[in-house]
């Protein structure tokens, strides 16, 4: 027995040991082995990236409960407030010829979902890249451009009243040619859109949207340019049987039901048009960038409200609140003509950290009537005066910028937020701020801090 096990012991001990050899005797495979398999995964880690920014900013109003763009509407009981505006971690996931992209909003309110998109681009002219899922909607250049590189805190008041969280739901294909082509300056995006920003659909509508562009620049890159068309044509759905449009009557534009063969179920055209363009050039002075964007179209709401639904707005609901029951209910259907613009001038200081920033935008809900035409009524079945919704308003910010580091920026901005003026307007005593005869006071001062990796 002894025996067998020494046998045994010797003739695994001259296998490890001519296995050993073996690997001695080419240490140059093993080496290169090793050196391919590191290769590897440092290509796959090389294709996968981690970035984001955190936004934490305080700010003060004017007056107490204000409505606002400047990040949203002011409690009644706060002028001021602290509040991290966006915190976002993005996952990438770079193949070949395809992305994958997984981005999350994280701040006090909550996590959610802010884009969750794949692509692919074909091989063979590399220059169609069809993309679906959770991202940017392809109009205009306000709207898909970055929040961390936006120099004002927010959109335009119209971006935000007519594209709400910026992304949607859809599929879309680009057009550009590769980096190497001297077509790369032509760049076109065309898709279909669930139409009510991140949220599952309600309805079987889809909206198209499209946008074509150019970017050129000089050969000493000293000056850059670009100019673009954007279209979108979609619906907003119809939860009852009431329609209102303008229409003048007696000598006032007010609103007036639309003929009785309007039903449940249909849709009310929302249609925009738009053109935007840009200049970046430089001087002694140091980088000045000039942008604008004008935009008009149709735009179905409510007589309350012209943002464009982002949820179920059909569906009936009850909450209670100090012991009283609140049924809400399907709000009629109001169609407004609108325009809307702005223009926004950045002016980097030579030799310093710091940027100026001056931005004039304006949004008028409904071009068929203005100042004192607003609120005026007249007698009839089916007429409806017009609102403080149909209000136009125009907002002046002023901001500076100081660069800590690439990574670090603080800004300072100063938004002056104008109404349109109307005496037919009753102000509600029951809330503040609510007298359309004068200006309201809901001016905004942002100071913020970003950290971006």
């Amino acid at each position: 027995m002894k025996k067998r096990l020494t046998i045994t012991t010797i003739a695994l001990l001259i296998i490890s040991i001519n296995a050993i050899a073996q690997e001695l005797t080419n240490p140059l495979d093993t080496l290169t082995a090793f050196v391919q398999k590191m290769n590897t995964s440092v290509t796959t880690l090389q294709k996968f990236k981690v970035s984001g920014y955190v936004q934490s900013q305080w700010q003060k109003a004017d007056s107490m409960g204000i409505k606002s763009y400047s990040g949203g509407d002011f409690d009644s009981k706060m002028d001021n407030r602290f509040a991290v505006r966006r915190g976002r971690i993005k996952f990438s996931y770079t193949g070949t010829l395809s992305n994958y992209v997984l981005q999350l909003e994280a701040t006090e309110k909550g996590v959610s979902i802010k884009d969750a998109y794949g692509n692919f681009t074909e091989p063979w002219l590399q220059a169609f890249t069809v993309t679906g899922g959770v991202f940017n909607r392809p109009f205009g250049f306000e709207v898909p451009f970055s929040s961390s590189s936006l120099e004002s805190p927010e959109r335009a008041r119209f971006n935000q009243t007519l594209f709400p969280g910026e992304e949607d739901l859809g599929a879309s294909i680009t057009f550009q040619m590769p980096k190497t082509s001297l077509w790369n300056f032509l760049k076109f995006e065309a898709g279909y859109f669930a139409g009510n920003g991140i949220n599952p659909e309600f309805d079987k509508k889809k909206d198209f949207i499209g946008h074509i562009g150019i970017q050129k620049a000089t050969s000493n890159e000293k000056i850059r340019f670009g100019f673009g068309l954007s279209y979108y044509n979609g619906g907003v759905y119809q939860g009852t049987k009431n329609v209102y449009k303008m229409k003048k009557i007696g000598g006032v534009e007010v609103f007036s039901k639309v003929s009785a063969d309007s039903t449940v179920g249909d849709f009310n055209k929302r249609q925009y048009f738009g053109t935007d363009a840009q200049l970046t050039f430089e001087t002694a002075l140091g980088l000045t960038t000039l942008r604008g964007e004008y935009i008009f179209g149709t735009q179905p709401g409510n007589d309350k409200s012209t943002t464009s639904p982002t949820s179920d707005f059909t569906k009936v609901t009850a909450t209670v609140k100090n012991g009283a029951v609140t049924v809400s209910t399907v709000p009629d259907s109001y169609l407004r003509n609108f325009n809307a613009g702005y223009i926004c001038f950045i002016q980097s200081i030579a030799h310093t950290p710091l940027t100026f920033v001056a931005k004039y935008d304006f949004y008028d809900p409904n071009t068929k009537v203005n100042g004192n035409e607003i609120g005026q009524n007249t007698t009839g079945t089916g007429i409806k005066a017009t609102n403080d919704t149909d209000l136009k308003y125009t907002t002046l910010g002023l901001g500076l910028i100081y660069a800590v580091s690439s990574n670090v920026k603080i800004t300072a901005y100063y938004d002056m937020v104008a109404n349109e003026k109307s005496k037919n307007l009753k102000p509600d005593f029951s809330k503040s701020n609510s007298n359309f005869a004068k200006d309201l006071k809901d001016n905004v001062f942002t100071l913020r801090l970003q950290y971006k990796f």
